[in-house]
């Protein structure tokens, strides 16, 4: 028998100075500049190319969504960013990407331990890649969220630099730990309430606090409550056209009864992707119900179903949302996934980068009534979430929030990229922190830009838009 090698891992000097010879291909002041490329595509054709496989009615209850604002503009145009980042000169240094790292991504979500948690909380476009991505991503969208609240220009670069240097701070703490403190690290509502201290005045401590028990009532009780009805003596998901449409108002009865069948082994199949303790707790409930669900910006066209499940009777529920998962935007600059069923893309993303997952996340492939296979992620519909409401935030609020963001997202990418030869690269002083903020504040131009062209191929009858 011949003995094996033994994978050799390199040292924390050698990691280091891996991140530090980055610089030389990489300068972390070459990261300021934004100029787009004289091939850049026309951005509405990103669009329209995405909006091809989705639903056809639901498409432009999207552009009407993505018209309200230059803010909302971004967060459905990360295929859009995708093509200008896959043109950037990088540092080579991967980590698991959120993909579509906005500051509306992070938000108060429970841990399976029934803690309230800030973490990342979209990853349908995850994919491994340049970490400098992720902190791009959410630099711009700071910019975008500050300029829609005339802030001036030394806030909005405040508010970047706060994101940046917590991000390049929280690393280099990471660099120094042990792998599994890394991987133990969360953000808990205990530390964040710590953290209140001093950074923020007394009525933005009201605020955040009643942000917080706000998050612990958007459970799935009351997502219950307020998506369902009685129907004759028994509890189905409620109509609400176009946003919320029960399948018995989607389909014939012939095609119903298939697509419920098709469904209800679905969720028979999904429940492999969990692990044992949590496939036995999934099989306590019935399928009783299942109603199309348009989420979000970026994601609406794509097909998303909200399956009512009850257990010991009609008033113990659980609402899942199984989602289509299409192939990553960064897919075509970064790589093709490991995974062939995308919704196994997104879920190991999501595992890999969050603290703490959903305890129903799994994934399936759903053949649907047109005969077509689509992969799909499945996990509660509503599960203690709180979101951010930038467009009341002050600038001092902003700044601390942009903080928060910053080292969250540091601690998703130390517990899958090299931690030490990133907090290597960026080093102790503010040189990657000043280049984000000039990144941001160009990058928010070509935003402003995009929005306009969105806004003429309306204006233009080129596309339909819908409010919705």
């Amino acid at each position: 028998m011949t003995a094996t090698t033994p994978h050799r891992h390199p040292t924390p000097d050698e990691r280091a100075a891996r991140g530090k010879a980055a610089r030389g291909t990489a300068p972390r002041s070459g990261h300021a500049a934004f100029e787009p490329r004289d091939d850049r595509p026309d951005p509405v054709e990103v669009i329209e190319r995405q909006s091809a496989s989705r639903v056809p009615e639901l498409v432009p209850i999207r552009y009407g969504r993505m018209l309200e604002s230059p803010f909302r503009f971004y967060r459905g145009a990360a295929a859009i960013m995708a093509v200008d980042l896959g043109a950037l000169g990088h540092t080579g240094i991967t980590t698991q990407l959120c993909g579509d790292a906005h500051l509306l991504n992070f938000r108060l979500l429970a841990s399976p331990e029934r803690h309230l948690v800030f973490d990342i909380n979209d990853f349908d476009e995850t994919l491994p890649g340049p970490w400098e991505w992720d902190v791009k991503r959410l630099a711009a969208s700071l910019v975008i969220a500050a300029r829609a609240n005339d802030f001036s220009a030394g806030q909005r670069a405040g508010v970047v630099r706060e994101a940046v240097r917590s991000y390049r701070e929280s690393m280099r703490g990471f660099a120094g730990m042990r792998n599994l403190d890394v991987w133990y690290a969360q953000a808990d509502t205990e530390k964040l309430s710590a953290l209140l201290g001093g950074r923020l005045a007394r009525s933005s401590r009201r605020r955040l606090s009643h942000a917080l028990d706000t998050a612990r009532t958007r459970d799935n009780l009351q997502a219950f409550e307020k998506l369902t009805t009685t129907v004759d003596g028994s509890r189905r998901i409620a109509s609400d056209p176009p946003l919320l449409v029960p399948l018995r108002d989607l389909l014939s009865e012939a095609d119903r009864a298939e697509f419920e069948r098709d469904l209800r082994e679905v969720i028979e199949r999904y429940g492999t992707s969990l692990t044992s303790d949590r496939r036995h707790l999934l099989g306590q409930f019935r399928m009783v119900d299942i109603a199309r669900k348009v989420v979000g910006v970026g994601s609406v066209g794509t097909r998303c179903w909200v399956v009512l499940m009850l257990g010991r009777d009609d008033e113990d529920p659980l609402l899942l949302q199984a989602k289509e998962a299409g192939t990553s935007v960064l897919a075509p600059y970064s790589g093709r996934s490991e995974y062939d069923n995308q919704g196994q893309r997104v879920v190991a993303g999501q595992r890999l980068m969050q603290a703490a997952s959903d305890i129903f996340l799994g994934w399936d492939r759903v053949t649907g009534v047109d005969g077509r296979q689509r992969d799909f992620y499945i996990r509660q519909l509503r599960d203690w979430k709180g979101i951010a409401r930038p467009e009341t935030m002050k600038p001092s609020e902003l700044r601390f929030f942009a903080g928060l963001c910053g080292a969250t997202l540091a601690r998703a990418h130390a517990r899958s990229g090299d931690r030490i030869a990133i907090a290597a690269y960026l080093g102790g002083g503010d040189v990657f922190d000043r280049a984000l903020a000039e990144f941001a504040e160009a990058y928010a131009d070509q935003n402003e830009r995009d929005f306009q062209a969105l806004t003429e191929a309306v204006r233009t009858g080129r596309i339909t838009a819908e409010t919705g």
